[in-house]
């Protein structure tokens, strides 16, 4: 490890807000991973009759467990619960619902408020609003990852290119950049759910359109600096290709501004997702999301448990990042020394 990728360590760690956000952050996202496991309508592990089963990983007939239809396993029906705890025993996840799971046994009407069964209350289709949080959290962070990764990548690649060669290549990529940023990307959504249900991969290929260019002005300008240092001159003089001088000697130089500007990228990235989902544009009627719990609370104003618990949810992820963005910046910068 080179001294200043240990200066920077250490600048990080320096800031304890950055720090214990980035563990509570990272503690968050792998709880929300398994999420199977900590949310789930089937249990772990199921003992019946002396042999072992996993409903978890793979599905069973009900005919299995000494019932009567041949189709998969209800395993919080009573009429099943009854057939296998008279000959074994169930190992139940922390919530016995999914995100799609509907509570039939409701005391009062859905939404129902918080209660020993359901931690956190019930949506406005009887949907336990813990487990939706949980996957819905998980599904945000993913594509929130997912689009500033492959983003990243393409403005990085695609500054490089306009800030290293400059001249007309960066003239005709500029007047490019001005036309298609320009495009209104929340009525290109509207028009695309008008046409075609937008799933997981629709919303990420149409998010990338746009949200690369996000990078690609700090990247061209750092090309645009360092194309004319001598270094670069001595590289060209010797022979050394374009490609190699960009990604090996002029590139790693600009990563420093990219790399301060991931993470605010990726709670924006998180934020669009919310925003889309809230105004019934983004993922699929019955998926996972933040944003539908927040427009269900705000449909739902007698049950404030619904709108209370989105948005505390929201607030608590986009501050962890802002936090953990703000001491990868600290980081980066030469001026900050280790406090």
């Amino acid at each position: 490890m080179s001294p200043m990728t240990r200066r920077r360590l250490a600048v990080f760690r320096s800031n304890r807000r950055g720090w214990w956000s980035l563990w509570i952050f990272l503690a968050l996202f792998t709880f929300t991973l398994f999420a199977e496991f900590v949310a789930n309508d089937k249990p772990f592990l199921v003992s019946y009759q002396d042999s072992f089963y996993s409903p978890i990983l793979k599905a069973y007939p009900e005919t299995l467990f000494g019932g009567e239809l041949e189709t998969e396993t209800d395993y919080r029906d009573p009429y099943v619960v009854e057939k296998i705890n008279s000959a074994g025993w169930m190992l139940w996840p922390l919530i016995r619902y999914d995100h799609q799971s509907v509570a039939w046994d409701l005391p009062v009407p859905a939404p129902s408020p918080p209660d020993s069964t359901h931690w956190l209350g019930t949506d406005d289709q009887a949907r336990d609003l813990a487990a939706r949080l949980i996957y819905g959290f998980r599904i945000s962070i993913l594509f929130g990852f997912t689009l500033t990764i492959i983003s990243a990548v393409l403005g990085v690649a695609a500054g490089a290119v306009q800030g290293y060669f400059g001249g007309m290549v960066d003239l005709l990529f500029q007047r490019f950049i001005e036309v298609w940023s320009g495009m209104p990307t929340l009525y290109l959504l509207i028009i695309l759910a008008s046409i075609v249900e937008p799933n997981f991969w629709w919303l990420l290929g149409l998010m990338l359109l746009f949200s690369w260019m996000g990078f690609v002005g700090v990247v061209r300008a750092e090309f645009l600096r360092a194309r004319n240092f001598e270094y670069v001159r001595a590289a060209r003089s010797l022979g050394v290709s374009n490609p190699v001088i960009i990604f090996r000697h002029v590139l790693p130089n600009a990563l420093v501004a990219t790399l301060t500007f991931l993470p605010f990228t990726l709670a924006g990235s998180v934020t669009v997702l919310t925003s889309l989902d809230f105004l019934g544009v983004g993922l699929p009627p019955g998926s996972a999301s933040l944003g539908e719990v927040l427009a269900q609370g705000k449909a739902n104003l007698q049950a404030p448990w619904l709108g209370l618990a989105g948005f505390f949810t929201i607030a608590v992820m986009l501050s962890l990042l802002i936090f953990i963005g703000e001491a990868v910046r600290d980081a980066f910068d030469p001026r900050k020394s280790v406090g």
